[in-house]
C-alpha cells in the first residue's frame, strides 16, 4: 500500500480551547457587520426618512425631480398624486412615491 491510513486525533484537546477559539473566529465577522451598519445602513435610513418627510410635505410651487428625471414645478397636490408642470402649458400627473427630490421655492441657489 502506498497510502497510510489517517486517524483522527482525540477530541479532548479541541474541546478545551473551543469556547475562546470559536469566539475569536467570529470576532472579525461581527466587527465587519458593526462597521457596515454604521457606515452604510444607518446613513441610508436617515436619507430615506428625510426624503419621505419632504415628499409628504410637498406643496404648490415646490420644484421636484422625479425618479424618471423629470424636473418641474408642482401645480396641484392630491393624496397620492402630484401635478407637475414640466414646461409652459405641459402638466403631468406623477405618483408621490416616485419623487426623488423636493426643493422649496424659497431656497437660494449656492452661487447667486
Amino acid at each position: 500500500m502506498f497510502i497510510s491510513p489517517a486517524y483522527a486525533q482525540a477530541a479532548g484537546g479541541a474541546a478545551e480551547a473551543g469556547g475562546l477559539g470559536s469566539f475569536l473566529g467570529l470576532a472579525p465577522l461581527l466587527l465587519v457587520f458593526v462597521v457596515f451598519y454604521f457606515l452604510m445602513i444607518r446613513p441610508q435610513q436617515r436619507r430615506m426618512k428625510a426624503l419621505q418627510e419632504s415628499v409628504a410635505a410637498v406643496k404648490k410651487n415646490d420644484t421636484v425631480v422625479t425618479a424618471g428625471g423629470l424636473v418641474g414645478k408642482v401645480t396641484r397636490v392630491e393624496d397620492a398624486h402630484v401635478e407637475v408642470e414640466i414646461a409652459p402649458t405641459v402638466r403631468v400627473r406623477v405618483v408621490k412615491a416616485t419623487l426623488a427630490e423636493v426643493v422649496s421655492p424659497n431656497t437660494k441657489p449656492a452661487n447667486d
